[in-house]
């Protein structure tokens, strides 16, 4: 990286995107550990290669797994979750230079917190402890060409009694994964709903190999470095022990850990804005024009200078959503929801600003902007939309009529 002139002194450009001035001394070990892992066995000609040829990064996915940044602090075996505050510290990082892999990280915490409070003693042993290790991966199988933010009232996919176990069929689709995971976590209507339509669903843990499963991958703008699937299940066969938790109380389990989703989702989102607002310094501050560094011109620094702006404000709902998520309080689920809107709203807006900060360099595979400008399109749209979000945090946060 070129140094930049800040006051007279010689600094990296952009060196202050980088700054972290409120981590925890855990949390600031963590960060070190992810950046240096990151360094080492994921450079961006990588990451790069591996995007261009929408390949998973088993390699360093392992790398992440013996270094404990999967499993992190969890107690599985007491059912006690990972502390948020930690993981959004990887997810950040991971966000900033390996998008893919932060998306596939959110869905494994997903994961762990569901089979750690309701799996069985040998899905623990065959699956969870692997999971938490590096050593395998778990699909997450909610949505439905017909059923997003409404899944539960739209969901066709079914597991229906036969003797002993069950039956499953049906179709999920834009699931995370499915073509390299082993298992799959299938949500499946098991009984008509009576009072509520979240009522009737039973989560599976459904090892992705089992006849009558297909896999098919998606062609889809980003995240090129994670398959994204259509899975479909033709008369799957089941035993009881694949039920996790509850049998026609999935739905609500599940409910129980979308607030993490949501957290960690927009601290990827933070990451891919801090990575491309980094792009975009570092390029203005070597690119010269009209004799000298484009980076001297002040309608394009005003737009760096938002995105600055947008960076350091999501970074401060994130963590103030991750103490209150640790913390267990109430207001957890509204701050995060702003944290997600916030942070996706920075990454698009600072991807944009890059590409037109870069030009023609931001439009060429050459360089990650265009990778940072594709993969933050998904946080719009995912884990919801930002237009159900902001329904949500109207009702929660501002105490307005309910809106949907």
């Amino acid at each position: 990286m070129r140094s930049g002139t800040v006051r007279g002194q010689d600094r990296p450009a952009g060196w202050h995107v980088e700054a972290v001035t409120t981590d925890s001394p855990d949390q600031a070990e963590i960060r070190e550990l992810t950046r240096s892992i990151l360094a080492d066995r994921a450079p961006d000609d990588r990451v790069a290669r591996l995007d261009e040829s929408e390949t998973f990064d088993e390699e360093f996915y392992r790398h992440l797994g013996a270094a404990g940044l999967i499993g992190l602090d969890a107690d599985p075996a007491a059912g006690a979750d990972a502390d948020p505050r930690h993981e959004i510290v990887v997810l950040e990082e991971l966000g900033a230079g390996h998008t893919s892999m932060a998306v596939c990280l959110v869905v494994q915490y997903m994961a762990l917190r569901l089979l750690s409070h309701y799996s069985g003693d040998d899905q623990r042993k065959r699956v969870l402890v692997p999971l938490a290790e590096g050593r395998g991966r778990v699909a997450f199988a909610l949505s439905e060409e017909d059923g997003g933010t409404d899944i539960a009232r739209a969901m066709r996919t079914k597991a229906v009694r036969d003797g002993a176990g069950w039956v499953l069929t049906g179709r999920k689709t834009w699931i995370s994964g499915a073509a390299t995971a082993g298992h799959a976590i299938v949500l499946a209507r098991t009984s008509e709903e009576t009072r509520s339509a979240i009522d009737g669903i039973t989560m599976f843990l459904v090892p992705l190999d089992a006849d009558g499963i297909s896999v098919r991958v998606l062609d889809t703008a980003g995240i090129h470095g994670l398959d994204t699937c259509e899975v479909t299940f033709d008369d799957v066969r089941l035993d009881d022990s694949t039920v996790l938790g509850e049998a026609g109380a999935g739905f609500r389990q599940v409910i129980g850990t979308l607030n993490g989703e949501r957290l960690n989702a927009a601290a990827v989102a933070l990451g891919i804005a801090r990575g491309a607002l980094r792009s975009a310094i570092e390029y203005a501050s070597q690119r010269q024009a009209f004799g000298r560094s484009i980076g001297s011109f002040q309608a394009l620094q005003h737009g760096l200078v938002d995105g600055a702006v947008q960076v350091e404000s999501a970074r401060g709902l994130l963590t103030r959503a991750a103490e209150a998520a640790h913390a267990g309080d109430g207001r957890s689920e509204a701050l995060s929801a702003m944290a997600k809107v916030a942070a996706a709203d920075a990454a698009t807006d600072i991807t944009d600003t890059g590409m037109r900060v870069m030009g023609g360099a931001g439009y060429s595979r050459e360089y990650p902007m265009q990778r940072y400008f594709r993969d933050a399109r998904l946080y719009t749209f995912a884990p919801l939309t930002n237009e159900m979000l902001r329904n949500f945090i109207g009702e929660r946060w501002l105490g307005l009529p309910r809106s949907y």
